[in-house]
């Protein structure tokens, strides 16, 4: 959904690589003199967030080792003034790692990059295995926010880093001290016992070998405090699934009520639901009583995400449910099928 421009100010569904930010829409955005890493030179990738979302990068990465930990690692910065013209709209990344035969190797969220006064970079990062036949993969990323107005973000230095366990911790032999003998005097030599003293070895501290590179930092240095771990994995039964959106709703701020009923026959059909993909609901069975449940929205929690997963198909399948949202004043049915490969995504955001 997002097409190259070559300004240093790009519009909305554009991005653009630049060396610095300034000026752009009425100094909406924050001023960046150089990129991430300082280099007046360098180059960071700016994006104007498409009013739908949608992926943003898409990319190839070769030479990875099969059968290997990896560090995945990209630091990103929401770009909009915290007092700017736009409501809060913190855009939320989800990064997806596939092999080139399209099966999904891991799922990440970034959750909200939030506004500050000042630009501030944030690491996200997190881990994943690669299979035995697998050296390449593929890297999307995608954001979820809806909207364009306040949605906006820069990212830079992307890494992938082989994780290495770090050598064996060995003991330090104990070394004997020399033995030490008086001697007595020759004529008293058969009646003095001779003895030894043998101090008890010092007990030393496990010295680890550290790899240093060429500056001197060791390469096992713990990660500066301003990363922050990709602590949201996406749920299996959302990264194994196709995930189809079947509603989007913009509402003004206030309680959003849902319930969920079996469509049609009742016929033992359960769901789990996962809201911003954490666990809300697990296992429920529906029936002609509603499985009721609320969310808030507001200018802290502009978007949610509602997947419902089937467990089951029932006894007649799909797994069918009618969703019926209330939000402020309004009502809304959804008409839900779910199945063991496809789930149901409704999504509801605050109004601009």
């Amino acid at each position: 959904k997002y097409e190259r421009d070559f300004t240093t100010c790009p519009n909305d569904g554009f991005y653009s690589f630049v060396s610095q930010i300034r000026n752009c829409f009425n100094d909406e955005w924050l001023t960046f003199n150089t990129d991430h890493t300082g280099n007046g030179n360098g180059n960071m990738m700016l994006v104007n967030a498409s009013g739908t979302g949608g992926v943003f990068f898409n990319t190839i990465v070769d030479g990875l080792k099969p059968n290997t930990t990896y560090q995945f690692g990209a630091w990103m910065v929401n770009v909009c003034g915290i007092n700017g013209s736009c409501s809060p709209l913190p855009p939320n990344i989800s990064i997806r790692l596939y092999a080139r035969s399209g099966k999904k190797l891991a799922g990440f969220v970034t959750g909200l990059l939030s506004q500050n006064e000042e630009p501030h970079w944030r690491k996200f990062f997190g881990y994943f295995v690669t299979p035995p036949d697998v050296s390449s993969l593929t890297i999307i990323m995608e954001d979820n926010t809806l909207g364009g107005c306040g949605n906006d973000f820069a990212m830079d230095d992307i890494t992938f880093s082989e994780c290495v366990k770090p050598p064996p911790v060995v003991q330090p032999k104990p070394v004997l001290a020399e033995k030490k003998i008086n001697k007595p005097p020759a004529a008293k030599a058969e009646k003095k016992k001779l003895t030894t003293k043998v101090p008890a070895p010092k007990k030393e501290q496990p010295i680890l070998s550290t790899e240093k590179t060429t500056t001197g930092i060791p390469l096992t240095s713990l990660p500066p405090l301003d990363e922050k771990p990709i602590t949201k994995l996406i749920p299996q039964p959302i990264l194994t699934r196709d995930n189809p959106v079947v509603k989007r709703i913009e509402t003004e701020p206030g309680k959003i009520m849902i319930d969920l009923y079996d469509n049609g026959e009742i016929d033992g059909d359960t769901v789990s639901i996962y809201h911003n993909n954490e666990l809300m609901i697990s296992h429920a069975g529906l029936s002609d009583k509603p499985i009721h449940f609320e969310v808030e929205v507001d200018a802290a929690r502009p978007h949610h995400e509602l997947v419902m997963v089937a467990n089951n198909l029932g006894s007649i399948p799909p797994n069918t449910s009618l969703m019926i949202i209330m939000a402020n004043g309004k009502r809304y049915e959804v008409h839900i099928s779910s199945s063991e490969q496809k789930n149901a995504k409704v999504e509801i955001d605050l109004k601009k």
